[in-house]
Protein backbone atom coordinates (compact mmCIF):
# COMPACT_ATOMS: atom_id res chain seq x y z
CA UNK A 1 0.00 0.00 0.00
CA UNK A 2 1.38 3.54 -0.73
CA UNK A 3 0.88 6.12 1.78
CA UNK A 4 1.61 9.89 0.76
CA UNK A 5 4.38 12.05 1.89
CA UNK A 6 5.13 15.45 2.02
CA UNK A 7 8.39 17.47 1.36
CA UNK A 8 8.61 20.49 2.75
CA UNK A 9 11.69 22.85 2.12
CA UNK A 10 12.01 25.00 5.12
CA UNK A 11 14.63 27.71 6.23
CA UNK A 12 17.20 26.97 8.15
CA UNK A 13 16.85 29.40 11.14
CA UNK A 14 15.01 29.55 14.46
CA UNK A 15 11.48 28.88 14.75
CA UNK A 16 10.62 27.39 11.30
CA UNK A 17 9.97 23.95 12.18
CA UNK A 18 7.70 25.53 14.44
CA UNK A 19 5.97 27.78 12.06
CA UNK A 20 5.43 24.53 10.02
CA UNK A 21 4.23 22.23 12.49
CA UNK A 22 1.77 24.93 14.23
CA UNK A 23 0.24 26.30 10.78
CA UNK A 24 -0.64 21.98 10.70
CA UNK A 25 -1.76 21.64 14.46
CA UNK A 26 -4.02 25.12 13.85
CA UNK A 27 -5.80 23.30 10.85
CA UNK A 28 -6.31 20.15 13.10
CA UNK A 29 -4.00 18.57 10.75
CA UNK A 30 -1.99 15.21 12.63
CA UNK A 31 1.82 14.54 11.92
CA UNK A 32 2.41 10.96 12.21
CA UNK A 33 5.78 10.60 10.66
CA UNK A 34 7.87 13.42 10.66
CA UNK A 35 12.16 13.55 9.55
CA UNK A 36 14.81 16.62 9.20
CA UNK A 37 17.83 16.60 7.04
CA UNK A 38 19.54 19.60 7.03
CA UNK A 39 22.06 21.81 5.56
CA UNK A 40 23.39 25.36 6.52
CA UNK A 41 20.31 27.15 4.71
CA UNK A 42 17.80 25.07 4.65
CA UNK A 43 16.36 21.77 5.51
CA UNK A 44 13.60 19.28 4.21
CA UNK A 45 11.37 17.79 6.34
CA UNK A 46 9.71 14.49 5.27
CA UNK A 47 6.17 14.47 6.73
CA UNK A 48 3.27 12.15 6.84
CA UNK A 49 -0.28 13.23 7.88
CA UNK A 50 -3.80 12.34 8.48
CA UNK A 51 -5.15 15.05 5.35
CA UNK A 52 -2.02 15.22 2.65
CA UNK A 53 -3.87 17.37 0.07
CA UNK A 54 -5.44 19.84 2.80
CA UNK A 55 -2.08 19.88 4.41
CA UNK A 56 0.36 20.65 0.84
CA UNK A 57 -2.24 23.39 0.19
CA UNK A 58 -2.35 24.80 3.24
CA UNK A 59 1.49 24.90 3.52
CA UNK A 60 1.46 27.05 0.05
CA UNK A 61 -1.04 29.25 1.33
CA UNK A 62 1.42 29.99 4.01
CA UNK A 63 4.62 30.40 2.08
CA UNK A 64 6.27 26.87 2.63
CA UNK A 65 7.44 25.04 -0.20
CA UNK A 66 5.92 21.86 -0.55
CA UNK A 67 5.33 18.49 -2.56
CA UNK A 68 3.95 14.83 -2.65
CA UNK A 69 5.81 11.53 -2.90
CA UNK A 70 4.58 8.28 -2.93
CA UNK A 71 6.43 6.09 0.41
CA UNK A 72 5.93 2.39 1.74
CA UNK A 73 5.48 1.72 5.43
CA UNK A 74 6.73 -1.70 6.34
CA UNK A 75 7.03 -3.63 9.92
CA UNK A 76 10.39 -5.14 10.93
CA UNK A 77 11.25 -7.28 13.62
CA UNK A 78 12.26 -5.08 16.23
CA UNK A 79 15.47 -6.59 17.31
CA UNK A 80 19.26 -7.17 16.04
CA UNK A 81 19.02 -7.78 12.78
CA UNK A 82 15.38 -7.12 12.05
CA UNK A 83 15.65 -4.43 9.52
CA UNK A 84 18.92 -6.23 7.61
CA UNK A 85 16.42 -9.00 6.80
CA UNK A 86 13.93 -6.51 5.22
CA UNK A 87 17.07 -4.91 3.35
CA UNK A 88 18.42 -7.72 2.06
CA UNK A 89 15.10 -8.88 0.30
CA UNK A 90 15.47 -5.37 -1.03
CA UNK A 91 19.03 -5.66 -2.47
CA UNK A 92 18.73 -9.26 -3.44
CA UNK A 93 15.82 -8.05 -5.90
CA UNK A 94 17.36 -5.30 -7.11
CA UNK A 95 15.49 -2.72 -5.32
CA UNK A 96 17.07 0.94 -4.66
CA UNK A 97 16.07 3.01 -1.56
CA UNK A 98 16.10 6.43 -1.57
CA UNK A 99 16.27 6.74 1.44
CA UNK A 100 14.11 5.61 4.85
CA UNK A 101 13.67 6.67 8.05
CA UNK A 102 11.78 4.96 11.60
CA UNK A 103 8.26 5.56 11.89
CA UNK A 104 7.40 7.62 15.41
CA UNK A 105 4.73 5.65 16.44
CA UNK A 106 4.38 1.70 17.60
CA UNK A 107 1.28 -0.07 18.53
CA UNK A 108 2.88 -3.72 18.25
CA UNK A 109 6.30 -5.71 19.09
CA UNK A 110 7.31 -4.51 15.24
CA UNK A 111 8.99 -1.16 14.31
CA UNK A 112 8.11 0.89 11.64
CA UNK A 113 10.31 1.96 9.16
CA UNK A 114 9.35 4.21 6.06
CA UNK A 115 10.86 3.98 2.71
CA UNK A 116 11.23 6.22 -0.52
CA UNK A 117 11.82 3.86 -3.42
CA UNK A 118 12.95 4.38 -7.02
CA UNK A 119 10.34 2.29 -8.42
CA UNK A 120 7.84 1.84 -6.00
CA UNK A 121 5.51 -0.51 -7.61
CA UNK A 122 8.58 -2.93 -8.08
CA UNK A 123 9.38 -2.34 -4.24
CA UNK A 124 5.71 -3.16 -3.25
CA UNK A 125 6.04 -6.77 -5.33
CA UNK A 126 8.61 -7.80 -3.94
CA UNK A 127 7.73 -7.20 -0.50
CA UNK A 128 4.87 -8.17 -0.58
CA UNK A 129 5.85 -11.79 -2.41
CA UNK A 130 8.60 -12.15 0.25
CA UNK A 131 6.48 -12.05 3.14
CA UNK A 132 7.33 -8.29 4.23
CA UNK A 133 4.56 -7.02 6.17
CA UNK A 134 3.66 -3.43 4.31
CA UNK A 135 1.26 -1.38 6.38
CA UNK A 136 -1.94 -0.13 5.09
CA UNK A 137 -2.71 4.14 5.38
CA UNK A 138 -5.20 3.12 7.67
CA UNK A 139 -3.08 1.06 9.92
CA UNK A 140 -1.40 4.34 10.41
CA UNK A 141 -4.16 6.80 10.98
CA UNK A 142 -6.41 4.58 13.10
CA UNK A 143 -4.16 3.30 15.77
Amino acid sequence: MKITQISVFIENTKGRLYDLCDTLGKKDINIKALTLAESPEFGIARIVVDKAGEAVKLLKENGFIASIAEIVAVEVSDKPGGLAAALKVLADNDINIEYMYGFVEKASDKALMVFKFEDIDKALDVLCRNGVSVVSKETIFCR
